[in-house]
């Protein structure tokens, strides 16, 4: 009996140590393949500064090449508006390319953020990205460089680090910039879905389409215009219309009946 009590502490003496010996030569390869991980993110770096630096005038003057190199960026995990360490407040589109490129984001979201403060009044705080870019195209001057949505899109990016109100949100298959601290929750997202189809809504299509109650329908509606997000029409015939501001003021005619609120 005392003789098989020995072969099993024996046993169990190896199967600790093998443990041991196992998860030593897994934390050996933990550290090989992270020093490897980043022996190839230095190379890819090194690579993507040749590169940067080969073809600076081009991402600077040309949209679709600066949209084509950012994404070439998060392909390996780099966001070159962002800080490359915490002890540095330079990104590393401004360590490649100079400041031109990276002040070139700053400054877009200033423009980003007049055309936002210029038409809160209109939209209540969410606008849609491709008409800040027409807002901020009609402004620039003659010659210079063109801006897209993707430029928009990097520039409100920039603003993060601000602790800024301002984010991207997506109402249907559309980008739109809200400029309110507001969250919008998903009754009113799917209203402002419904609206883009015809410019607005009532109370009734909500019920036919979302099936909704009517209580739901309306307190979303309100809330919305509260928010001044949709403007309502007390005299349509029938039933009071809510409409979007951005779809009346692209020149439909309100007939005079459109109130903000």
């Amino acid at each position: 009996m005392s003789r098989s009590k020995g072969v099993g502490l024996a046993a169990f003496d190896r199967s600790r140590i093998t443990s041991a010996q196992f998860a030593s030569h897994g934390s050996n390869l933990r550290s090989t393949n992270a020093q490897a991980l980043e022996t190839q993110l230095s190379v890819f770096r090194s690579l993507l500064q040749q590169f940067a630096q080969t073809h600076a005038k081009d991402i600077r003057s040309n949209p679709t090449f600066r949209a084509q190199f950012a994404r070439m960026c998060a392909a390996i995990g780099v966001d070159p508006l962002a800080s490359s360490n915490s002890s540095s407040s330079t990104s590393i589109w401004a360590q490649l390319l100079g400041r031109s490129v990276n002040d070139f984001y700053f400054e877009l979201a200033v423009k980003v953020v007049e055309v936002c403060s210029d038409t809160r009044g209109e939209n209540g705080g969410l606008i849609e990205v491709r008409k800040v870019r027409e807002g901020i195209m009609r402004n620039r001057m003659e010659g210079a460089s063109e801006i897209t949505e993707d430029d928009i899109l990097r520039a409100v990016a920039t603003l993060k680090p601000l602790g800024s109100a301002y984010s991207v949100i997506k109402v249907g298959s559309k980008p739109y910039i809200r400029s309110v601290p507001k969250e919008l929750n998903t009754d009113q997202s799917a209203v402002l879905e419904a609206v883009q189809v015809l410019g607005y809504v009532s109370v009734s299509m909500l019920m036919v389409n979302l099936k909704w109650q009517r209580a739901r329908a309306q307190t979303a509606l309100e809330d919305l215009v509260g928010e001044g997000m949709l403007w309502v029409d007390k005299q349509s015939v029938g039933e009071w219309e809510y409409w979007s501001p951005g779809f009346m003021l692209e020149g439909q005619d309100v007939g005079g009946g459109i109130l903000p609120g």
